[in-house]
């Protein structure tokens, strides 16, 4: 199966996951989604992730996925810059989330980061996802 954007197809597994209150969920390794996900867990909206392996011998992580009194801290997770349409700002342009209670995670040249991060160290780039 042909896949044209794994970091969607990571955030709609988490999505659905959220969704069907599972505690964790798996989804194929690559740098990107390592680096979202060192995003998330920094941020505290995931419990952590671990790198395995599957039966065929291909690397993949096991999410574990964060809730408080029942309910997912994730309340919501876009994808904002897809394939067929990608979203750069400068960083005065990078958007509040929920006016501030929700984070962007931003592609930079110095690496992938929260809107916050990317502010305080004065670099725009390409918004991946919205997470609130």
């Amino acid at each position: 199966m042909s896949m044209n954007d794994p970091l969607g197809d990571m955030l709609t597994r988490i999505r659905n996951a959220l969704m069907r209150n599972r505690s964790n969920v798996v989804t194929p390794a690559s740098r990107l989604r390592q680096r979202v996900l060192d995003v998330l867990l920094e941020e505290g909206y995931i419990r952590g992730y671990t790198e395995s392996e599957d039966a065929q011998g291909f690397k993949q992580f096991e999410i574990e996925l964060k809730y408080y009194e029942g309910s997912p801290v994730i309340s919501e997770i876009t994808r904002v810059s897809k394939p067929g349409r990608r979203e750069y700002r400068k960083v005065k342009d990078l958007p509040l989330v929920q006016n501030g209670l929700g984070i962007a995670i931003v592609s930079t040249p110095k690496g992938v980061m929260s809107d916050a991060t990317a502010r305080s160290n004065n670099v725009g780039g390409e918004i991946l996802c919205h997470i609130s």
